[in-house]
């Protein structure tokens, strides 16, 4: 089997024929990571990739059609899960049928395994002979690690955000798998750059006091869950950090519920100031001007550890949920942990989500102490860890994708 790095460009003779890629993306994060795809193929085979398949506007801008509306499958959660089932169940067959019918050489899912796989079982049992790259790795590491295994029979390869993940698919089983870098690195010459100036005056925020960033989810069920606790946290904070200043950036489907919420607030909390979350300008300005940040366990912890952001990382899930602990396998849920192989970030789960837990960590990366070096020191190791050796995320997920449409196979890098 041939060995190819991720990250070496690959050249499809310029005499070859034209292709077909049938694409299909579960939710809106894996339209805007098919659309960076899309484009790096464009750009290796201009003009002779034709795309079907299913995603948001951001893949239909790069040349995709799709065969019904995002917004019919881009659920998350159990309960909205069932709540949509026969819609979802339709939109698989109908996903299936139009690929098979469009007699693609390369089917591509991403992200959204409650959809994309089921998709991609039923493809390889009626066209076993069409390849299909998977693009973002299940969370095999942490949690259900059975799903490495039952993944190779239906998926030839994938390709992983996190430098660790193809060492944890070999260890389990799972298909061929090659690191190919995630999309935040793209971002890092752009964050450097960033200016926060314009931040402090929109905002009428005083730079000579800290600043406090609060991140309760971009779920709802993630606010509804972390929210009070979070407002118990930061008032034992603001007690002690009179001077405080607290901003929370919230995505738009949740900002009501967020002030809503804040209703509830402790009135000696100086008045948290909500910030549009979707506009990345001002969030990772907030994230470059705080001096520590209070947020849920998800991508966000990624987003702080590149902004050399302190944070403490908490969350909840459901009782359901709650008494499946006993199959999550990961030593800790938080990204940057896992990058750097340290436990620099403090975590509470659930009985230890408590707001004495959460405001003593807190407390710690406000001050010059100990904690907070030490974590800093490991958030510096971050880029590092997640560097390619050249190109980006994009081009090398392309890399590997172009070798499957010549017909090539690589083995996990």
């Amino acid at each position: 089997m041939k060995t190819v790095p991720a990250q070496a460009p690959h050249m499809i003779d310029a005499a070859a024929r034209s292709y077909r890629v049938f694409i299909v993306a579960g939710e809106h994060s894996g339209d805007a990571l098919g659309a960076k795809l899309m484009a790096a193929l464009s750009r290796a085979l201009p003009g002779r990739i034709r795309y079907l398949g299913v995603g948001g506007h951001l893949m239909e801008r790069a040349g995709l059609v799709s065969q019904f509306p995002l917004a019919d499958i881009a659920v998350m959660g159990p309960f909205a899960i069932l709540k949509r089932l026969p819609t979802l169940v339709r939109r698989v067959y109908q996903t299936v049928d139009a690929a098979i019918a469009a007699k693609p050489d390369l089917v591509i899912i991403i992200d959204a395994p409650e959809f994309t796989h089921p998709v991609a079982k039923r493809i390889r049992k009626r066209r076993p002979a069409i390849p299909i790259i998977d693009y973002v790795s299940p969370t095999v590491w942490a949690w259900r690690p059975g799903r490495a295994r039952k993944m190779a029979p239906y998926v030839d390869h994938l390709l992983a955000l996190l430098p660790f993940e193809p060492q944890a698919h070999r260890e389990l089983g799972g298909p061929p798998c090659t690191y190919v870098g995630h999309p935040l690195l793209e971002r890092l010459p752009w964050l450097t750059a960033l200016e926060t100036g314009p931040f402090w005056a929109k905002y009428a925020i005083d730079p000579t006091r800290p600043l406090l960033l609060v991140l309760p989810g971009s779920r709802r069920s993630e606010v509804e869950r972390l929210i009070g606790v979070f407002g118990d946290a930061v008032a034992l904070v603001a007690a002690r950090n009179p001077t405080c200043q607290i901003v929370i950036p919230a995505m738009p489907h949740v900002r009501p519920l967020i002030e809503a919420k804040l209703a509830a607030w402790s009135p000696e909390i100086t008045r948290p100031i909500v910030v549009p979350g979707d506009d990345e300008e001002t969030k990772f300005a907030a994230f470059k001007l705080a001096r520590a940040a209070l947020a849920a366990s998800g991508t966000v912890t990624l987003e702080l550890a590149l902004t050399k952001t302190p944070m403490v990382v908490a969350y909840k899930v459901d009782a359901v949920i709650s008494t499946f602990r006993h199959i999550i396998k990961a030593k800790t849920c938080v990204l940057p942990n896992l990058i750097t192989g340290d436990r620099a970030v403090p975590e509470f789960l659930q009985e230890g989500c408590t707001a004495e837990n959460l405001a003593a960590s807190l407390d710690a990366m406000l001050r010059e102490s100990p904690e907070r070096a030490v974590q800093l020191a490991e958030l510096d190791k971050v880029p590092g860890c997640l560097a390619l050796a050249h190109g980006s995320p994009s081009d090398a997920a392309a890399s590997v994708v172009l070798h499957y449409l010549d017909g090539g196979r690589v083995s996990a890098a």
